[in-house]
């Protein structure tokens, strides 16, 4: 939150940042999101770039759209891929991680420089699919979890109070009297034991608890498929083979407790329905960002175009074109996936990547470099500007911390500085700066005596004045 004076910013911490909407708000179902309302919620978090917002809302509002269609009209609409190209710390990567994040789409990043031809050691483009799929699978997955949680728990605390009190043997030929009066005061006892373990008084007891531990050589194999993908098919298929085995460890019933809810929720998820989810997700929905796109652009010298940064290009082609791409979960159609490639272009152009890479990012977006007015939003406006972040850790010290209005002027007008003499970082710098700015504070601050601490414009100055006006001091630290 924000309270704004005619003298002092007070900034509260307010959410962890990790959702798009505040607690307790409720956010429109996807389908009935207009493009309007995501650049909306996507402003919360990001200043500025609107044609940026405006491009991948269309194109978020698009595959709803699709949804919607017949399914032969459907097949053939592809998606619009996008091309951003600014410098670096503008908010390419989070204007994409938003995105997915408030579309609930599998999201990966990578870079593109990481990838190398085909032939060539080293990742391939493939797999950027397949950690899509991953990540997609990790997402149902954990969606599956949610809804078999009370379940999983029920079920390991009537196993934890098995522990605790094991079911009687009745000895034959007890009469039926004696049979009944000694379940019941079996059940009463275990649910003494069911109130205590609610209540967390048993959480120190000790107990013997069979585990399962897998014995299992490590191992990796390299070949044409690339390292991770063999690796992981390879120990899947063998893993039957060496089996488990099931060990007694002594633990506490919290531990032990915490290790059956897992056991338990494993049972009730089914990984077949997990990965047919995930796998359709991930074609449909998925959202791939490949970074640093200008760094694989073939640039012309003497010797002609880089051969090899080319050959990733028409590596990543086909990929993008649409084609099947086999994983551990079978294969997978990237016909829908939506690409968002960035890059900097500072010693190259769109132009110089190959042609056919050209046509299939047909929405280009030119990102703005950020002002100084630009860093002062930035440094108070979103729900997790970087003002907040720092006060919401020194409030875990007990420290109330407060900026000033001309601080978070200087520091913006110290971030704009640094950037124009040494090299333009964007938004980046006003994490090195205000880690400066702060630093002799967050290491006193569990130390000190006075627990409200104002930052205004002359503690901004005497912390950052000498290193600024050295330039190359500025160079390293800055």
């Amino acid at each position: 939150m924000a309270i704004k004076t005619d003298k002092e910013i007070t900034l509260f911490p307010g959410g962890n940042g990790s959702v798009p909407v505040e607690e307790g708000e409720l956010l429109p179902a996807l389908d009935d999101m207009t493009p309007r309302e995501i650049v909306v919620e996507l402003d919360k978090y990001i200043v500025g770039q609107a044609a940026a917002k405006r491009a991948v809302a269309v194109a978020l509002r698009n595959r709803v759209r699709r949804q919607k269609l017949p399914p032969e009209i459907a097949e053939d609409v592809l998606p619009k891929n996008i091309l951003m190209i600014g410098p670096t710390g503008v908010g390419k990567t989070e204007i994409a991680r938003r995105l997915a994040r408030l579309a609930g789409c599998p999201f990966v990043k990578v870079e593109a420089s990481k990838y190398t031809e085909v032939g060539y050691v080293g990742r391939d483009v493939e797999s950027m699919v397949r950690d899509l799929v991953e990540t997609s699978i990790d997402m149902v997955r954990e969606e599956k979890l949610d809804e078999v949680a009370d379940r999983a728990e029920q079920a390991a605390e009537e196993r934890v109070l098995d522990l605790l009190l094991p079911p009687q043997v009745e000895a034959p030929g007890m009469p039926d009297a004696e049979r009944v009066a000694q379940r019941e005061q079996t059940q009463r006892t275990r649910e003494k034991l069911r109130i205590q373990l609610r209540e967390g008084k048993l959480d120190q007891r000790m107990v013997d608890l069979e585990v399962r531990e897998r014995a299992m050589p490590s191992f990796e194999i390299i070949s044409n498929q690339g390292v991770e993908e063999m690796d992981v098919n390879l120990k899947d298929m063998l893993s039957g083979f060496f089996g488990q085995q099931k060990k007694k460890r002594k633990m506490s019933i919290a531990d032990a407790f915490e290790y059956l809810i897992q056991e338990e929720e494993n049972k009730l998820i089914d990984m077949d329905q997990v990965t047919r989810i995930a796998v359709e997700r991930a074609e449909q929905m998925g959202i791939i960002f490949v970074d640093e796109i200008d760094k694989v652009a073939g640039r012309e010298s003497g010797h002609g175009p880089d051969v090899s940064r080319e050959g990733v290009q028409r590596d990543i082609l086909p990929i993008i074109e649409g084609t099947t791409v086999n994983t551990r979960y079978g294969m997978i159609r990237t016909d829908h996936i939506l690409f968002i490639a960035a890059g900097a272009f500072h010693v190259t152009k769109p132009s110089d990547l190959i042609p056919e890479l050209q046509g299939r990012l047909p929405i280009r977006v030119e990102m703005q470099s950020l002002k100084e007015e630009d860093f002062v939003r930035i440094l108070t406006e979103p729900k997790n500007a970087l003002i907040k972040q720092y006060i919401a850790l020194l409030e875990t010290e007990g420290v109330k911390l407060t900026f000033t209005e001309d601080a978070v002027q200087a520091i913006a007008r110290f971030a704009t500085s640094v950037n124009e003499q040494t090299e333009n970082i964007g938004a980046r710098r006003l994490h090195t700066i205000l880690e400066k700015v702060l630093d002799e504070l967050s290491f006193e601050a569990p130390d000190l005596k006075k627990k409200t601490v104002k930052i205004d414009a002359a503690y901004v100055n005497k912390q950052l004045a000498d290193i600024v006006k050295n330039q190359d001091l500025s160079r390293y630290i800055l």
